[in-house]
């Protein structure tokens, strides 16, 4: 059940990534500003992250194996219109909207997981169901060149085609747990609730940061990278991918870690470390090699992060709860990814300079810090130990 959920993850996540890769080069063919690029790239981040909190409710209630085949078939839809049709700005908006479901996939397969594995042993499970975030990398990786090979159609047929193979495997292979508990009352009560639970806002922060950071970069380092360092954009998405995978290999890491000590630790030790690679960077020192360092351990910090937050969900929340919270700390993070890329373009378009966008991102991953050390941390203390709160 772990690795066909996980695959999913990395199916949909794949296709909610097909449009960053391309930003340079739709950007030349459109006559883009720099706002409007960081704008078409950040619109599917946005939707696949405010998506999240009704698939999440849904998740719930319906389960993974109704929810999973449904969300990766109506994903081939925008997939199909923005390899075929879109031609425009407002083309690749409206495609880039509708491919935002995708994204929403994180909140299907957390309850699911979380369903299957008791909590000693969430954590990795959750990290190794997090890494399928990996999807961006693959999608870094293979876009601009099968673009460049085999013209601008091909990369989006491919994924539409993986998405209906996966849709199938997961109705034939994905069970949901018998016992699950199945969330009572109707979406929006469920919802209310959930937004009334203060772990709810803070894991949100949380996860913006982590998450939102990961999402952030992976959507606007190939544009930083050709812009600051000049770089071809093949180059680019390269590196980029480099960065994708790492953060991806720490993801079950931190979950690892805070199966064996206490998450808000992992977490505490994580945004500390984002604080000061982000210091590092906005000097732009050159690229080779203080620059990679810097940008290598950024990944590695917001990857094991985000791992570390989801661990520590599964400890706070019940089990009837986690999809509905998981919606929403999940929409957080994307949110958490959608806005920076739109600040690093507006401030680079005003100041001609990434310096103070990345000197906020260490403001706020030290933000962050402070809040778990404390806030945070004494809530953890006043969990019983099988993750239900003290009454």
């Amino acid at each position: 059940m772990l690795a066909v959920a996980t695959v999913g993850f990395a199916v949909t996540f794949w296709a909610w990534a097909l449009l960053s890769p391309l930003g340079a080069t739709l950007r030349e063919q459109l006559h883009l500003s720099a706002f409007q690029q960081s704008l078409l790239v950040a619109v599917p981040v946005l939707v696949g992250s405010l998506g999240r909190i009704p698939v999440g409710a849904l998740a719930d209630r319906l389960g993974a194996r109704r929810m999973f085949p449904a969300v990766a078939l109506l994903t081939v839809v925008p997939v199909l219109y923005l390899g075929h049709f879109a031609d425009s700005l407002t083309g690749y908006l409206v495609g880039g909207f509708f491919l935002g479901l995708g994204g929403t996939t994180f909140a299907i397969g957390i309850p699911f997981v979380n369903s299957w594995y008791p909590p000693t042993r969430r954590g990795l499970a959750l990290g190794v169901f997090g890494a399928g975030m990996g999807g961006t990398a693959i999608s870094a990786f293979t876009t601009v060149q099968l673009t460049a090979a085999a013209g601008h159609s091909f990369p989006f047929d491919i994924v539409a085609g993986v998405l209906v193979g996966y849709s199938a495997l997961a109705y034939l292979l994905l069970r949901d747990r018998p016992d699950r508990q199945i969330a009572a009352g109707t979406m929006l009560g469920r919802l209310n609730a959930t937004l009334r639970m203060p772990v709810t806002l803070q894991m949100s922060f949380l996860y913006a940061v982590a998450f939102g950071g990961f999402v952030a970069f992976s959507v606007y380092l190939p544009t930083y990278l050709v812009t600051a360092f000049h770089l071809d954009r093949g180059d680019a998405a390269l590196r980029t991918a480099g960065f994708v995978v790492l953060a991806v290999v720490m993801r079950p890491v931190g979950g690892w870690l805070s199966d064996r000590i206490e998450p808000v630790i992992v977490l505490i030790g994580s945004y500390s470390a984002v604080a000061l690679f982000a210091v590092l960077a906005s000097f732009t020192f050159p690229l080779v090699p203080i620059g990679t360092v810097a940008f290598l351990g950024a990944a590695a910090a917001l990857g094991a992060g985000t791992g570390a937050v989801f661990a520590l969900v599964a400890k706070l929340v019940p089990a009837g709860q986690v999809g509905a919270v998981t919606g929403v700390v999940g929409a957080a993070g994307g949110l958490g990814g959608f806005f920076p890329p739109l600040v690093m373009g507006a401030v680079y378009g005003v100041f001609g300079s990434f310096t103070i966008g990345l000197l906020l991102l260490a403001a706020t991953a030290a933000t962050a810090a402070v809040l778990t050390a404390t806030t945070v941390r004494r809530r953890a203390r006043q969990a019983v130990p099988h993750g239900q709160p003290r009454r």
